[in-house]
């Protein structure tokens, strides 16, 4: 809402072709809302998958997707295998260092199963700063360290991890160089910002870049060979598998309702109001 206000995000903007090379093609979200350019792109390249067996589509010049697991349940959904990622603002410390220097990169890669799909929807760090800010509004403390305070030492207290801009890069040196990567294969792919590029005020955080990979399984794989691949794979785990849990919640708030933080909502009745 803040970013409409202030002209960052261009309501009216529709994301727009800019280069063609087969089954990869360029596109430019023009600043529009970054959730309506990343599902445009995302259906692009579930086409290009159905004409080439692969698409691949680079976004530059976009927002905010907000949650990045709905385009990998949107490939999920049309039955190819979904990865994309966004690159974003400086907001994580690189390994070696206590400056916010890389981005907390969101990657999804999801496979679709007709009895529930896999989908993979991870930051960067330990903890992505929307979780963070979920367990200090409920009072509680995280499960495992999360990164660190002030003082430099591993704290589980997600207020002290907001405060010091510090979460814990995944795998230690490990994620932050695979965030690395992830800016940088983005901002090539799609011709935009890279992360240190990107302001690092949250309410100026645009021209983003952004990469849609979709894989069309009935080029390579039948339904039936699919199904047995992963089913296979999931049986042999025998435990909880990525995007089981989104699944139950799914189903749990189609019968309950979905709970809303109050000040959130306040917030949206404030909004309209004005």
């Amino acid at each position: 809402m803040a970013m409409i206000r202030n002209g960052m995000v261009d309501i009216h903007a529709q994301p727009i072709r800019v280069a063609s090379l087969g089954a990869l093609e360029r596109w430019d979200g023009r600043r529009g809302p970054g959730n309506l350019n990343a599902h445009a792109c995302m259906a692009r390249a579930i086409e290009l998958a159905r004409e080439h067996g692969i698409g691949a589509v680079g976004l530059g010049n976009s927002n905010h997707w907000m949650r990045g697991g709905n385009y990998g349940w949107q490939a999920a959904d049309a039955g190819v295998i979904g990865i994309c990622w966004s690159n974003t603002l400086p907001n994580v410390p690189a390994w070696g260092t206590t400056i916010p220097l890389i981005g907390n990169n969101p990657l999804i890669i999801a496979v679709p199963r007709a009895s529930g799909h896999v989908v993979l929807d991870m930051a960067m760090s330990q903890f992505s700063y929307g979780a963070l800010a979920s367990y200090r509004l409920r009072g509680e403390q995280l499960p495992v360290p999360g990164g660190f305070d002030r003082d430099g030492a591993l704290t589980r207290d997600p207020a002290a991890i907001e405060a010091s801009r510090r979460p814990l890069p995944i795998g230690f040196w490990k994620g932050s160089g695979l965030a690395l990567m992830l800016d940088m294969v983005a901002a090539l792919l799609a011709g935009g910002r890279a992360t240190h590029e990107i302001p690092r005020v949250p309410e100026q955080e645009t021209g983003m870049s952004q990469v849609f990979l979709a894989f069309d399984l009935q080029s390579i794989a039948g339904a039936d060979e699919a199904t047995r691949i992963v089913d296979a794979i999931l049986a042999d785990l025998q435990v909880r598998y990525p995007g089981e849990r989104a699944l139950e919640t799914r189903r749990q708030y189609l019968d309950e309702g979905i709970p809303v933080e109050p000040s959130a909502w306040q917030f949206l009745e404030r909004a309209a109001a004005s």
